[in-house]
């Protein structure tokens, strides 16, 4: 198996490790990784990288995100989500109060730069531990209000329901914003609590869930082809930066670490370095006149259904 990006559509029911272990035996390979994990309720686009390709996941990760939610607003429980437990449940008179034109006004301001407290069952380490580990063993968690921005939040459906409200809604946002934590504060904003019943990642940055592969159901008998769908790491790193042709010397000096001459108006970088037959030599930036490797990439691995494998 050779190097790439993997794009996979994880169903729920599973985690991220899940799809990462299956993606593993499937490819034949243990370096499999992931840019940004999706709770095992969440379903959606995880970016995998198999191989050498993992070290373009550092550049993934801090990708914009978009999302499709559902809010269900008039209880909060203790995970800020669906599996959790309920901790209050509004009257019904009180959900019955909230129009849609209060759940406009109200969703207006999560848009922009906001301070947001990241959910107590999130990822984040604390004292060298998970939180959402210390949150399950009953440990009170308390996190440090992060700086995100959230470009897009849209109102797609409003349904009444007996005692609440479920909102279908369309999020864009920086990396490490939680959508769980907009369905607390929207809850506590409007006074009648909220909490996620249902989340899938659509895009990342320039990748789409609809270009991603499904995971066959454990004990099927279908197998994922791995190598024909894997993305070939040129072609991921021209998506995401602009892209420059070094000589085959310029190659082979890269590889050394050394500086070769690097043409005008590429940008500062990260430059994307794709040889003259299509391999990912590596990502540069400028210094001075230069080009400096700040990562390099092995351009004889087998990428995808090209040529033998090793």
């Amino acid at each position: 198996m050779g190097s790439g990006i993997l794009l996979v559509d994880k169903p729920g029911g599973i985690t991220s490790h899940d799809a990462v272990a299956r993606t593993r035996k499937a490819a034949g390979t243990r370096k499999v990784g992931h840019a940004g994990t999706l709770d095992p309720m969440a379903t959606g686009l995880l970016v995998l990288g198999i191989n050498s390709s993992t070290r373009l996941l550092t550049f993934v990760v801090g990708l914009d995100k978009e999302y499709l939610a559902t809010i269900r607003l008039g209880s909060s429980t203790t995970t800020d989500d669906a599996e959790g437990s309920p901790i209050e449940v509004a009257s019904p008179a009180a959900v019955a109060a909230i129009s849609p034109e209060i759940v406009a006004t109200a969703l207006a301001d999560f848009r922009g730069t906001i301070s947001q407290v990241p959910s107590s069952v999130s990822a984040i380490k604390v004292d060298g531990q998970r939180a959402y580990t210390l949150a399950r063993a009953g440990e009170t968690v308390e996190l440090k209000a992060r700086t995100v921005t959230i470009s897009a939040l849209d109102l797609l459906d409003l349904r009444a329901g007996d005692g609440y409200l479920d909102l279908d809604v369309r999020v864009e946002c920086s990396s490490g914003t939680y959508i769980r934590a907009i369905a607390r504060d929207l809850g506590a904003a409007l006074g009648i609590g909220g909490h996620l019943t249902a989340l899938r990642r659509t895009r990342i940055g320039p990748f789409s869930v609809e270009a991603a592969v499904s995971l066959p159901e454990r004990g099927s008998a279908e197998v994922l082809d791995v190598a024909a769908a894997l993305l070939a790491p040129a072609e991921v790193a021209s998506l995401l930066y602009p892209t420059w042709t070094p000589t085959a010397q310029q190659t082979v000096d890269l590889s050394h670490g050394k500086r070769v001459p690097l043409p005008d108006g590429l940008g500062d970088g990260p430059i994307a370095a794709v040889t003259g037959d299509g391999r990912l030599a590596g990502l540069v930036e400028r210094r001075g006149s230069d080009a400096k490797v700040i990562v390099n990439f092995p351009t004889d691995e087998y990428v995808g259904n090209q040529g033998d494998s090793e």
